[in-house]
């Protein structure tokens, strides 16, 4: 009898533990150095599963991989999170790694037993993938790289091979730097950023920066857009004996150098704002230059 009851006490214990260890909520472990490398490394692969249904949802999903596998522990909670990712996704790809650091946050919340849903986590991811978009182009596109490469074609035009290494390695510098700290950030601070991406410093940042594009932008079309003009409207002898040949283009540097390439420019953006396709600009290009140079009119 005493050991029939000491093992029907023993059951009840063993009972009794196990079910207040499945009510005690989930403890995800934290992201080690691993799993951010990992991270680092998947995410310069975010556009290599580039489809024009869902954009960067495979890349974004494989970059989470690491970030999952520590937070959640069985396979079916491991899949479930990883079909959430796979809903569409596209943002300036440098710039994705603080929405992937955000999203792991989110998610290590969830595995918690936090009170976070599914909708919750897509919706952050979606109303950061805009405002961060908007910053990237700007400042990546729009200025790091028209200025690394107008200062790597400035130093090339003389001979010397810095030049294309000060484009590349520069680029690649800024690249790595921003998706590094851009996921370590975005983790750490978690869905705290999202109310700061609305703040009014990111925005006079935003509006900096494209200014600066545009500047930039300005000064190479006045540096690398070339047009002669040389069709004689004068010739007559000088004083000093010397002959003097008036042109259309020496007019034209007289009153403001470079206006025919602005007005260039000008009229291929008012052709794109007409919705015209920009092939049948460049090819319209092309037969102006060369009907123009045939006829004596233009010169290179």
């Amino acid at each position: 009898m005493t050991v029939e009851n000491n093992a029907q006490t023993s059951s009840v214990a063993v009972n009794s533990s196990v079910d207040n260890v499945n009510d005690v909520p989930n403890h995800p472990g934290e992201l080690t150095k691993r799993d951010y490398y990992s991270t680092y490394v998947r995410s310069t692969f975010l556009l290599g599963s580039f489809n024009f249904e869902r954009m960067q949802a495979i890349g974004f999903a494989v970059s989470m991989i690491p970030a999952i596998k520590r937070f959640y522990s069985k396979k079916e909670d491991q899949a479930a999170a990883l079909g959430r990712h796979l809903e569409f996704f596209n943002t300036h790809p440098w710039i994705a790694s603080p929405i992937i650091g955000v999203t792991a946050a989110m998610e290590r919340q969830k595995a918690a037993g936090e009170d976070i849903d599914e909708a919750a986590i897509t919706n952050v991811k979606v109303g950061l993938m805009g405002p961060l978009a908007g910053v990237g182009d700007p400042i990546f596109w729009g200025t790091a790289r028209p200025v690394l490469a107008a200062l790597g074609a400035s130093i090339a035009l003389s001979g010397n091979i810095l030049g294309p290494l000060i484009f590349f390695f520069g680029l690649t510098i800024i690249r790595m730097i921003t998706r590094w700290y851009g996921f370590r950030i975005g983790y750490q601070k978690g869905v705290e950023i999202v109310s700061e991406v609305g703040g009014n410093t990111l925005r006079r940042f935003t509006q900096i920066a494209s200014i600066v594009g545009l500047f930039v932008m300005g000064s190479l079309v006045s540096k690398w857009t070339t047009i002669n003009v040389p069709f004689e409207l004068s010739r007559y002898q000088a004083q000093d004996g010397s002959e003097v040949v008036t042109t259309v283009q020496s007019i034209l540097d007289t009153l403001l150098p470079g206006m025919l390439a602005l007005g260039l420019t000008f009229l291929c953006m008012w052709l794109l704002k007409k919705k015209i396709n920009p092939i049948w600009i460049i090819f319209g290009m092309f037969a102006v230059g060369i009907l123009g140079y045939w006829a004596g009119i233009l010169a290179p």
